[in-house]
C-alpha cells in the first residue's frame, strides 16, 4: 500500500482537498507508534503533530505527585498537536501511545505554515478541536460521576471506535494510567466484563466479543458523545464542507 493510500486512514487528512495534501505530502513521514511511546511531555516544546492511522494515543493530565487523570483519546478521527495551532507549542498534557500502530508525523513548522494560510486545513482543524473539547468535557463528567467499571467500558468503547476491528492491543497498566486508577482495580473490572462475555483478555490483547454488553454498562457520557459525534465517528461530509470557503469568499 502506498503512502498516498494511507492518507485515507485518517479522517482529518481525508477531508482535505488535493492541493492541501500535495503541499503537506513532502513533509509527512509515516512512523511506527509502539505501545507506551511518549509523544510529548507536559509543558515541553512540541516539534511535530501526529495524525494516527491505526494507533490510538491517550492524552493525560499529570499531577505533581505523578498521578495522572485521563483527558481524551485520539485515533484515526483526529490528531495530536492541537496546541501547535492554538497559540502555543507547550501542551499541558502528556501524550502516550495507548494502542500500537502507525501514524503520519508532520513537523510543527509545516502544520503552522499551512494553518496560517487560513484555508481548508484551518477550517478542518478548528472543527475537530470543537469535537475534541467536547470529548474532554465528557471525560471530566465521567471521571466525577462514573464507576470504575463504567469508565473502563467508556475507555474500551472509545478505543474500539478508533480501531479498525474488535481487537485492542493495550495492557492493564496502560489502561490504569489512562483512567488514573490502580492497576488492580482495572484487573478486577476487566475480569467482571470477561465473565459477562463482553471481552477476552490475554497478554496485552483485548478482544471485544459483545459490544452491546459494554454499551449497556457504560455511563451516559459515552452515549451523549456519540449523539453529538464528539470524537468518533466524525461526520466526514461535514468536515469536507468545513474545508470549503464560505460562499463569496476565496482562500
Amino acid at each position: 500500500m502506498t503512502l498516498a493510500h494511507r492518507w485515507f486512514e485518517n479522517t482529518l487528512l481525508t477531508a482535505l482537498p488535493d492541493d492541501v495534501r500535495q503541499r503537506l505530502a513532502p513533509s509527512l513521514t509515516l512512523v511506527a507508534m509502539p505501545l507506551g511511546q511518549v509523544l510529548h511531555e507536559p509543558n515541553a516544546a512540541m516539534s511535530a503533530a501526529y495524525f494516527p492511522l491505526s494507533s490510538i494515543v491517550a492524552k493525560l493530565f499529570v499531577m505533581e505527585d505523578g498521578h495522572a487523570a485521563p483527558v481524551a483519546l485520539v485515533g484515526r478521527e483526529g490528531m495530536v498537536g492541537v496546541s501547535l495551532f492554538l497559540g502555543g507549542a507547550r501542551p499541558m498534557s502528556l501524550a502516550s501511545v495507548q494502542s500500537a500502530g502507525d501514524a503520519f508525523r508532520l513537523p510543527a513548522k509545516s502544520l503552522q505554515e499551512e494553518f496560517a494560510r487560513g484555508g481548508a486545513l484551518m477550517r478542518v482543524l478548528l472543527r475537530y478541536t470543537q469535537s475534541f473539547i467536547g470529548q474532554m468535557m465528557r471525560t471530566a463528567a465521567c471521571n466525577r460521576h462514573g464507576t470504575l467499571e463504567q469508565r473502563l467500558c467508556r475507555w474500551l468503547l472509545l478505543s474500539l471506535d478508533r480501531s479498525s476491528g474488535g481487537e485492542l492491543t493495550m495492557t492493564h497498566e496502560l489502561i490504569a494510567n489512562g483512567l488514573g486508577v490502580r492497576r488492580e482495580g482495572v484487573t478486577e473490572a476487566a475480569s467482571r466484563l470477561q465473565r459477562a462475555g463482553a471481552i477476552r483478555y490475554h497478554r496485552g490483547h483485548i478482544s471485544v466479543l459483545d459490544r452491546t454488553v459494554l454499551e449497556r454498562q457504560v455511563c451516559e457520557c459515552y452515549h451523549a458523545g456519540r449523539r453529538a459525534t464528539e470524537g468518533f465517528p466524525i461526520d466526514t461530509t461535514a468536515l469536507r464542507a468545513a474545508a470549503q470557503p464560505p460562499i463569496g469568499l476565496h482562500p
